[in-house]
């Protein structure tokens, strides 16, 4: 069992000007996580953490792979990621999420990465994802196929069958 205790950084506890953190996501941080679409995968997370004048700087590097569903098929399949992100993170009176930074309160001072993670894993997915070509399914894609004909056919016995269009369109000049 994947607990997310090791993704909390004590930012009080930073010594160091500049830090670095090391992750090996399986399967088990995506079902430790509540809410996550993600099942699957294998990523390695470096997390280099600058200490500067009043805030802190994340930056993320994840590379791997995670297993999604094929738009077109259905089946699983191998959708790999490469994604460098940052984030601005400060001390101060209550946690909150800005569009730029992330505060924490400076009583406690610990930052939970683990949800940042897999945010930034999720927009590295592309809004559509099909395996290559030839790699689908082949009953699925040719079900597929099947279906869309027979929904193109029905379209243009409609068009051909209704007389009442052709009228209309001698009514324009």
């Amino acid at each position: 069992m994947c607990t997310l205790e090791s993704y909390k950084i004590d930012l009080k506890a930073l010594t160091a000007a500049e830090t670095t953190v090391e992750y090996d996501l399986d399967d088990q941080f995506f079902e430790a996580l509540d809410g996550a679409q993600l099942e699957h995968g294998a990523l390695h997370v470096s997390v280099s953490i600058r200490k500067m004048a009043g805030f802190f700087e994340f930056q993320f590097h994840t590379t791997g792979t995670v297993v999604i569903s094929c738009d077109r098929c259905l089946d699983d399949m191998d959708q790999p990621i490469e994604t460098d992100n940052q984030l601005l993170v400060k001390l101060g009176d209550t946690y909150s999420e800005d569009d730029d930074a992330v505060t924490v309160d400076e009583n406690e001072g610990i930052l939970d990465v683990s949800w940042f993670i897999y945010e930034f894993v999720m927009l590295a997915i592309p809004i559509k994802h099909v395996h290559a070509p030839g790699k689908c399914n082949s009953v699925m894609t040719q079900k597929l196929e099947e279906l869309s004909g027979a929904v193109r056919s029905g379209e243009e016995e409609a068009e051909t069958t209704d007389p009442r269009w052709e009228i209309l369109k001698n009514l324009k000049v």
